[in-house]
């Protein structure tokens, strides 16, 4: 058996409170980054939905505004919730925020008020994992500099929450374990990728002036990509309701996953196809021909005598007994089939270099 042959990823433009239109229990695995409460960029979005939120930061009544905002995600998660099968796993990228209103300094904690709603909701909370985005800003401290105790620490790293819904899923029929064993992931990727602490930089925003752009806080492929091979599995479907530019649909495209794409913008419709057509076979195959190519390197590295394992597929050593019937996909082609849903087909990857 060979992993799925092709993928179909689907976009919509409404707000992604309101998900009816995605079944329940459809969807194996949420990937997101929402908008970050208390962050100014995203102000505008907020009041829009509730003008509450806008009088309550002209008063400089920062908690009433933060929850407030917290409410119209809560209504996310609770739909998320809903989509996501029994054992589906939710993971979201989220950043504390810092702001001085009505001249009061305070730390707003995104992280802890979206674990919060989680457990109301019944979700599980896994560990989660710290996002270190390195900077080289000279000056990293905020407040008075040199004079104890008026400067505060600066925020350096984001998090990328983990929770599940219920137990465990079950792999219970031969096609879904062949499957799953197809989709495992190299034992130096888990040493590497189910560490707490990642360190790598954001992505880097090449969007032009248009207003809707300008809104735009993408995360790098690295970061949606780990997540999809850790907790999913080829064939399954990825969900994103807060999708932006698309980075998400496109590591599910390039991983071989089906994908659901929301997005309340609509002025960002063609942005995302810009970046779909910009975006060749061969770029999209990188990333996993470099998994391949780091795994070549750990077997030199280490010597092929010192692994028990062979994976008969890639004719190579591997570590463990989970990792012989790993097969990495290779996307053959992608194209648009209407206006707002894409299809992906593939084969396997060679090991040819």
């Amino acid at each position: 058996m060979h992993p799925p042959v092709s993928t179909l990823h689907r976009f919509y433009f409404e707000p992604a409170a309101q998900l009816s239109f995605i079944d329940s229990q459809s969807v194996e695995l949420l990937v997101t980054s929402p908008p970050y409460p208390m962050i100014a960029m995203w102000d505008a979005g907020f009041s829009a939905v509730d003008p509450e939120v806008e009088r309550a930061l002209e008063q400089g009544q920062g908690q009433m505004a933060f929850e407030r905002m917290h409410w119209q995600l809560d209504a996310v998660w609770k739909e998320m919730e809903r989509c996501l099968v029994p054992g589906g796993i939710a993971c979201i990228n989220i950043g504390d925020a810092t702001r001085t209103l009505g001249g009061v300094f305070s730390l707003y904690a995104n992280h802890a008020r979206i674990i919060a709603a989680m457990e109301r909701l019944g979700m599980r909370c896994l560990p989660l994992i710290l996002w270190r985005k390195p900077t080289n800003a000279p000056n990293k401290f905020m407040g008075s500099g040199m004079l104890p105790p008026g400067a505060y620490v600066t925020l350096e790293h984001e998090y990328v929450l983990v929770f599940r819904k219920g137990d465990k899923r079950g792999f219970a029929k031969t096609k879904a374990r062949e499957l799953r064993n197809q989709s495992a992931y190299f034992w130096e990727e888990r040493n590497q990728w189910f560490s707490d602490l990642w360190e790598f930089r954001g992505a880097q925003q090449k969007m032009g002036r248009n207003a809707a752009r300008t809104r735009s806080a993408a995360f790098p492929l690295e970061l949606p990509f780990r997540l999809i091979q850790m907790y999913s599995v080829a064939g399954e479907t990825v969900l994103d309701p807060f999708a932006g530019t698309g980075t998400t649909a496109l590591a599910a495209l390039v991983s071989g996953r089906n994908s659901l794409s929301v997005e309340v913008q609509p002025e960002l419709r063609s942005i995302i196809r810009d970046t779909f057509a910009a975006t060749t076979l061969e770029q999209l195959n990188a990333r996993q021909r470099l998994r391949l190519q780091e795994h070549l390197d750990f077997v030199a590295a280490r010597g092929a005598d010192r692994f028990k394992h062979h994976n008969a597929f890639y004719d190579f050593p591997v570590m463990t007994r989970q990792e012989i019937q790993l097969q990495l996909p290779a996307l053959e082609a992608f194209q648009w089939q209407a206006a707002d849903q894409l299809e992906g087909h593939y084969g396997v990857l060679k090991a040819d270099f």
